[in-house]
């Protein structure tokens, strides 16, 4: 970009000015020959004023400070010519945000002239870029590492510096990220200082792409092909600057057989595999030329040997992960991007390239190695199992080469670690997902049998009393039902579907709540401490469950301590358990660089054990549902999937990982949740008072049910229930039949008890059809989802719900307050 025209020159002082000074230097030059008597007392004087006079008219000029046009305006010509950088995207804004001066590259990048916060980048990357404008005005300088235009098309890193006199300029400073290749930067190498080393040594590159032209090549390449090293070979066909004989030895074209034969190596620089199998398609190779018959001080002996630590060396200063193997399949050299590759920068190279893999893929590779080895020269790649990481397949490139004494096999990987990363987080992410809802599906069939057999008890119950035979026997039944009840509390809270009652309340209120019961748990040995910021956010979460996730955290960490303890064989020992809030901004947030948590302001709840802490392998997979470490017997596997279901259900993050001390080694594990500060209106009671026992409702006076439920026995044991309480009931299979029964008008119902999720038309759809003819009839949902989520998803006035399962009791007293609700009001 050009800056504006309207640059000036620096201004000498006004004429009349000029002469009034020159006049009175002249007259006082005078005054002293007069006085003095003497011309050259004159003279002398008058050289010493016109000296002082320059000096300061010269600094006058050098205050001036940077140059200016006749009106005054800064010349911003010179600036702009001076930030030209093909590089670099440079622009200069004033505190009016206004666009003073940039460099061609910015408008090249950004295609029009604009002020940088003008520029069109992603929603995030223009906020983060006002937030930065602000931190450069106030601080002098700000960063930023990640800034988008279309998606993940264009990515900048940005440096904003506050400049000027009067400070009242940014200066903005763009970078363009640049998605790093394997063979990036590779062509300057062959052809810098890089390779001429290499053609001293008599190894000639070229770098050619795939329909065979040559990228770049050494200078000693050129010399052999063409006979002059100043002849570039970019844009030639590579194999029209070779030959082979009836021996399948390769020769330059210029020289013919008269020539020294050349070993040729082909090293593709990406790999067929997976997602990047069209990237290897378009990606160049690595061609290696190496004389055979270069003597000793050459660099090369003809047997080959000499040319290993020279290959070694350039395999060395390559990004991409490659290996050398003998004959018999031995490693003999691995670069550190191959070790980086495998995970064995500590251990270093095993004896064979089998030893890398788990065992069944042991004789694959060892067999593959030998074939490479022994047979004709070729390339190709396998698909193997890394001994580290079983999980997750990686393909191994493999290449026979010949004349380089030793070396017979070149295997190539490339350095996936982070990528690897990112696939185990979504490939995490999606299996916790498919438990839930399988976890969610299970739970809601079961409430339903469970519904049954706890009803049916009830019912039996009513005709046996306390000292009967199969009085005890039915308690039993029940009893063991409610238990089977809560572990599917336990499944739905993992799959986030439990029923919640939020709140608005303070945490440091709910561990005070259960700090007595957790000084009990722990027991003598262990010190429980608690800590507290100050000015905590309030969050909106059932207390209920949150006292439930505070004691299931504690037991684990009582039980790793113990069972640390023993393992340790103290006797002695002394376990500590803190729970700490803190109050976390969101521009903590920001600085932790979380790409899973949004910015926003949270309050921490943090639960810290001085136990063994987590095995690294495990740590994964201690919020999978029935997943434990503790003996059969001692713990079902859902304590820590059910405080991550009620976490997650509470709009919260949970983070496992272990604490080390000073020297390295782990003290303990820690588990941090993240719950979002309540941004709305705060209710004058914050805290949800305990619910008294259910009472026996006064509403005697009967009323005409339609109970529409699509399981058998769901639907006999809600009948028997009801009439028994003097209803009378109509009962249908599915939301069809209720409708139906509905439209023939045979019966003026008082109230509808349904199922939610039904074959053909579900609760819900049954309900809003039903509205259109009796829009004021009260509706009693029977789900085992949570009501939360009924209620965000099933927008219909006058509805009530009950959670499965539920008891003869429980659904009695629910239909009496219903219809005595509808009688009040």
């Amino acid at each position: 970009m050009t800056p504006s025209d309207d640059t000036t020159i620096a201004r000498l002082p006004p004429l009349p000015l000029i002469f009034g000074v020159l006049g009175a230097c002249v007259l006082s030059i005078v005054l002293v020959g007069l006085v003095g008597g003497e011309a050259v007392v004159a003279i002398a004087y008058g050289g010493a004023l016109v000296a002082f006079l320059l000096m300061l008219l010269l600094a006058a000029r050098l205050r001036t400070g940077p140059v200016e046009q006749a009106d005054g305006v800064p010349d911003w010509s010179v600036t702009a010519a001076a930030v030209e950088n093909s590089k670099r995207a440079v622009a200069i804004t004033d505190r009016a945000n206004r666009l003073i001066c940039a460099n061609s590259s910015y408008e090249d990048w950004f295609g029009e002239a604009v002020p940088p916060l003008e520029v069109g980048f992603a929603p995030k990357s223009s906020e983060r870029l006002m937030i930065a404008a602000r931190e450069a005005w106030r601080d002098g300088h700000a960063r930023i590492d990640l800034l988008t235009i279309g998606g993940v098309e264009k990515r900048f890193r940005l440096d904003v510096d506050r400049a000027g006199r009067g400070e009242d300029y940014l200066v903005w400073r763009f970078g363009e990220i640049v998605q790093e290749r394997s063979y990036d930067g590779l062509a300057e190498r062959v052809e810098g200082p890089f390779g001429e080393v290499m053609s001293r040594a008599g190894l000639e590159l070229a770098m050619v792409a795939p329909d065979g032209i040559v990228q770049a090549a050494t200078v000693g390449l050129a010399e052999r092909a063409t006979g002059d090293a100043a002849t570039s070979l970019v844009g030639m066909e590579f194999v029209q600057l070779l030959r082979s004989d009836d021996r399948d030895r390769i020769f330059f074209a210029r020289e013919g057989q008269q020539g020294s034969p050349q070993t040729l190596v082909h090293v593709p620089l990406e790999l067929q595999r997976g997602n990047r199998a069209k990237d290897a398609d378009q990606a160049p190779s690595l061609m290696l030329l190496i004389d055979r018959t270069v003597g000793i001080g050459g660099g090369f002996e003809g047997n080959g040997k000499a040319a290993i630590p020279q290959l070694e060396a350039l395999l060395a200063a390559l990004p991409l992960g490659l290996a050398l193997t003998d004959r018999d399949g031995r490693f003999l050299f691995a670069n550190a991007a191959f070790l980086r590759a495998v995970e064995r920068e500590e251990q270093g190279l095993p004896q064979f390239p089998s030893d890398l893999v788990v065992r069944e893929d042991k004789a694959a590779i060892a067999d593959t190695v030998r074939r490479f080895a022994k047979g004709a020269s070729s390339s190709g790649d396998m698909a193997v199992h890394l001994a580290g990481n079983k999980d997750e397949p990686v393909s191994i490139g493999l290449a026979g080469i010949r004349g380089l004494g030793d070396a017979a096999v070149l295997l190539s990987i490339t350095d996936s670690t982070e990528e690897k990363r990112l696939r185990r987080q979504v490939a995490q992410a999606t299996k916790m997902q498919a438990v839930g809802q399988l976890a969610g599906g299970v739970a809601h069939d079961f409430n339903n049998v469970l519904t049954a057999i706890i009803g049916y008890c009830d019912l039996m119950l009513l005709r046996h009393t306390p000292g009967d035979s199969d009085y005890d026997d039915i308690q039993q039944i029940k009893a063991n039902s409610n238990r089977a009840a809560s572990l599917t509390r336990q499944l739905l809270a993992f799959s986030r579907q439990q029923t919640l009652l939020p709140v608005v309340l303070q945490l440091p209120d709910v561990v005070s709540e259960v700090s007595q019961l957790l000084k009990r748990l722990m027991g003598d040995k262990i010190e429980f401490v608690v800590r507290h910021d100050r000015e905590l956010g309030p969050v909106r979460a059932d207390p209920q469950q949150l006292e439930q996730v505070i004691i299931n955290l504690a037991v684990n960490a009582r039980d790793a301590m113990q069972a640390h303890a023993a393992k340790s064989g103290k006797q002695d020992w002394k376990g500590r358990l803190t729970l700490a809030t803190r109050r976390v901004s969101a521009r903590d947030v920001r600085k932790m660089g979380s790409d899973i948590m949004p910015a926003d302001d949270y309050t921490v709840l943090i639960v810290q054990d001085t136990g063994g802490g987590i095995p690294q392998d495990l740590i994964s997979k201690i919020f999978e549902p029935f997943f434990t470490t503790k003996e059969q017997g001692k713990g079902t596997g859902l304590g820590l999937s059910t405080v991550y279901g009620i976490v997650k259900q509470s709009n919260g993050f949970i983070f496992a990982d272990n604490v080390r001390g000073s020297d390295g080694n782990t003290t303990g594990a820690r588990f941090t949740i993240y719950l979002p500060v309540h941004s709305g209106e705060l209710p004058a009671v914050m805290r949800r008072e305990e619910e008294a026992e259910p009472k026996a409702s006064e509403w005697s006076g009967g009323g005409k049910l339609l109970l529409v439920e699509d399981e058998d026995m769901v639907r006999a044991v809600a009948e028997r229930a009801l009439v028994r309480a003097g209803y009378t009931v109509t009962t249908a299979s599915d939301g069809e039949e209720g409708l139906a029964a509905i439209a023939n008008g045979s019966d003026n119902f008082d109230l509808i008890v349904s199922d939610v999720v039904m074959p053909a038309m579900d609760g819900p759809a049954m309900a809003r059809a039903i509205r259109r003819v009796k829009p004021k009839i009260p509706i009693l949902f029977m789900s085992g989802y949570a009501e939360e989520q009924l209620r965000n998803d099933i927008d219909i006035n006058n509805m009530y719900f009950i959670a499965k399962p539920f008891s003869v009791q429980q659904i009695n007293a629910k239909v009496a307050d219903v219809l005595a609700a509808q009688s009040g009001s």
